[in-house]
């Protein structure tokens, strides 16, 4: 495995004490015409070691994304709030914890109820109130309120809509309910989860766009590669819903959107990607490009429509004041042939311990690099710690408002370490991520502390597992020496361990983790 790596530029290489001067536009009121459009870029299990900009020995060109971090700042510690789809996504969204939610682990699936209350503020309705143009495109995953042929809402039990196997009898011509457009989003397409989640049909705001008249199974890693372990994944779909074309779509819906805005309106475009998740689908044109076979492709082809969308600003004048920013909702998953990749050189967890699920930091140490040429200095770097929960409170310092007590119980203004402001202390008190199971893990500064438990908390390793193995249920590591995560040192310090577990349990208590 590489060693980690610290990417030097001329200027502005510093942490959270580089110094930028604050530009008076950030201090202006939510009535400014000099507030910034905000596109925020979400690959689907894209790992930190896939980006050639942040993993030198990547065998994945990403010069699109590159460009970002080029010609603004990259993060090396962003955290997403879960090494799974879901509790990101609702965290990115409503600036908290998605173990707050019923969403205590695992993620919605294709039919499952609303998980965002209508009434909870959302980066997309707070922007939405101020002005903004709203928009998401692609994956929602976050569930929505489909009505059935006998008439109402689907009334079975979230434990019964939350699995895999549910299937309803969908009128499909009938509007949803609680979806995209009820939490702030003036415009959605896309699909209601995942790409390997049925029903397999696109919507456009609240309405199916046809119906479901036949029926697919998209529950593979590539077209020919489907592990003897995964079921039958039959469901709805649609006669024209072809799985390698929807990151096409999902590109050009995205274009064809921003190329729709002015610069009169300020706009936030949420671009939510189905890639490179299962199933490992790309379109015809990326088929072939990698050494690494269709997961390469997949990341060829991601980076491919970042291109197309930075164009898109470029060529309508819109650039200069958007805020864009690229990350992912968690690590790249370990079953598409990770140690193959391995073998050629290819690490897309880098440095760190583990992939999607996992509590380990290769399940939610996540890219994210982020330009405004407005206002983030080119070609610098922070290592403050941040997680995507912060989304909220920092598109609200942007706009020069107030973010609610009742809201953003877990999201921190990072718009300082974002533009280089100088600061003298973490942003953050602490930052929890969870693994596919629910178990948490807490990190404060140099120490993280993991609480495996006794069901096997290490998200891809079975109870038996872990019990067979002998491995510790509490594991502390101190990443500034050891970022691998590989020597347990809970025993050494029970102090440490004893104060993060109340700081945790406190979160817990008192429903939030910033000051009130």
């Amino acid at each position: 495995m590489p060693p980690i790596k610290r990417r030097t530029f001329l200027k502005g290489t510093g942490g959270a004490m580089a110094t930028v001067a604050l530009p008076s536009v950030l201090h202006q009121s939510a009535s400014s015409q000099n507030r910034p459009n905000i596109l925020y870029i979400l690959a689907d299990d894209m790992g930190y070691g896939d980006l050639n900009f942040l993993n030198e020995n990547s065998k994945i060109p990403t010069p699109n994304i590159d460009r970002i971090g080029r010609e603004g700042r990259y993060f090396t510690d962003a955290h997403s709030p879960s090494a799974l789809c879901t509790p990101t996504r609702y965290g990115i969204l409503a600036g908290r914890y998605c173990w707050r939610t019923r969403i205590t682990r695992g993620v919605c699936w294709g039919y499952s109820k609303h998980l965002i209350a209508p009434e909870r503020m959302t980066v997309a309705s707070l922007l939405q109130s101020q002005g903004y143009n709203t928009a998401c495109v692609g994956k929602w995953h976050l569930g929505m309120d489909m009505q059935t042929r006998q008439g109402g809402i689907i009334q079975d039990a979230h434990a019964a809509v939350d699995t895999r196997d549910y299937k309803a009898d969908i009128d499909w011509n009938a509007p949803i309910l609680n979806g995209p457009t009820a939490v702030g989003f003036d415009h959605f397409y896309g699909i209601s989860a995942s790409l390997d989640m049925h029903p397999y049909i696109w919507i456009e705001d609240d309405h199916f766009v046809g119906e479901c008249t036949t029926t697919q199974d998209l529950l593979f890693i590539t077209r020919d590669y489907r592990p003897e372990r995964y079921t039958d994944n039959t469901g709805p779909a649609h006669r024209d819903f072809i799985a390698e074309e929807v990151m096409p779509i999902i590109t050009k819906r995205t274009v064809d959107w921003i190329e729709s805005q002015t610069q009169d309106t300020p706009f936030f475009m949420c671009m939510s990607l189905t890639a490179p998740h299962i199933p490992i689908v790309p379109s015809e044109p990326y088929r072939g490009l990698s050494e690494l076979g269709p997961y390469g492709d997949f990341c060829i082809e991601v980076d491919d429509s970042v291109g197309k969308v930075l164009n898109a600003l470029d060529q309508n004048g819109l650039a200069d004041n958007t805020l864009v920013i690229f990350t992912a909702d968690n690590g790249c998953a370990p079953y598409i042939g990770v140690e193959e990749m391995n073998e050629k050189g290819h690490f897309p967890s880098y440095v760190f311990r583990g992939y999607k699920s996992d509590i380990f930091e290769g399940g939610h140490r996540i890219p994210f690099l982020a330009r405004w040429p407005d206002q983030i200095e080119p070609g610098t770097r922070s290592d403050e710690t941040i997680c995507l929960t912060d989304m909220l409170k920092t598109c609200a310092s942007i706009i020069g408002v107030d973010v609610p007590s009742n809201a953003g119980e877990d999201s921190y203004d990072i718009l300082p370490a974002l533009i280089g402001k100088q600061f003298t202390a973490p942003i953050r008190e602490a930052t929890v991520s969870t693994a596919g199971n629910g178990t948490c893990s807490i990190r404060q500064g140099r120490w993280k502390l993991n609480l495996t438990g006794s069901t096997g908390g290490y998200g891809n390793i079975s109870q038996e597992e872990v019990a067979a193995q002998g491995l510790p249920l509490i594991q502390l590591y101190d990443l500034e020496n050891d970022i691998g995560e590989t020597n347990n040192v809970y025993a050494e310090y029970p102090d440490v361990v004893n104060r993060l577990n109340a700081l945790l349990e406190s979160y817990k208590v008192r429903g939030r983790s910033t000051p009130t």
